[in-house]
Formats: C-alpha cells, sequence, structure tokens
C-alpha cells in the first residue's frame, strides 16, 4: 500500500504565491509518474501537471507560465509552484502517483486526500 500525504494549501490573495507539496511512502519500488489534479466545486476533477520518473513535464493550457511542477526522487515527493494565483485557481488540489511495487510488477495508481486552495482578497 502507497500512501500520498499533500500539504501547502491554504489562503491566499489574488496575485500571490503557494507551493504545494506531496510525499509518496508506503510499498514502493518506483515511481513512474507523479501529477496534481484539482477539483473545484461542482466541476469536474482536471490535471493541472504532469512529472515522468525522467522529468518529463505536462501542463494544462490554464496555468502554463503560472505553475511548475517538480520532483525530488531521493524523497519521492512532488511539488507544485504556485504564481500569480487566480480565483478561478480555488480548488481542492490532489496529487497522484503510478506506482510499481516491484520491478517485475505492473503499477497502480494512488491518490492523496486532497488540500484545498482558496484564492481571495
Amino acid at each position: 500500500q502507497v500512501q500520498l500525504v499533500e500539504s501547502g494549501g491554504g489562503l491566499v490573495q489574488p496575485g500571490g504565491s503557494l507551493t504545494l507539496s506531496c510525499a509518496a511512502s508506503g510499498s514502493i519500488f518506483s515511481i513512474n509518474a507523479m501529477g496534481w489534479y484539482r477539483q473545484a466545486p461542482g466541476k469536474q476533477r482536471e490535471l493541472v501537471a504532469t512529472i515522468t520518473s525522467g522529468g518529463r513535464t505536462n501542463y494544462a493550457d490554464f496555468v502554463k507560465g503560472r505553475f511548475t511542477i517538480s520532483k525530488d526522487n531521493a524523497k519521492n515527493t512532488v511539488y507544485l509552484q504556485m504564481n500569480s494565483l487566480k480565483p478561478e485557481d480555488t480548488a481542492v488540489y490532489y496529487c497522484d502517483a503510478d506506482v510499481a511495487h516491484t520491478l517485475l510488477s505492473g503499477t497502480s495508481r494512488y491518490w492523496g486526500q486532497g488540500t484545498q486552495v482558496t484564492v481571495s482578497s
């Protein structure tokens, strides 16, 4: 089993910044990719950004140039640096990880519990 624990959410004014962290722990042989998603009230969960084990990144158009995803492989941790935040960025942010438990096993996807980000004056 794998646990993902997010932190760093909170209340910030428009134009401000926040950094989210997500640490994975448990039965981990390797992590193929990690990502951040968000879900606003009344809306579906949507992709924010992903990063592979090799460092390849992918961003949703609405965060390009404002958010940066990064990772620390040694700590099994992914970060999301969020700048120039807008009220429409308000949502619960979830991280996920695509995890292999052994060398020969397939991968399983795990989700964190979510962290609230509120952008408001």
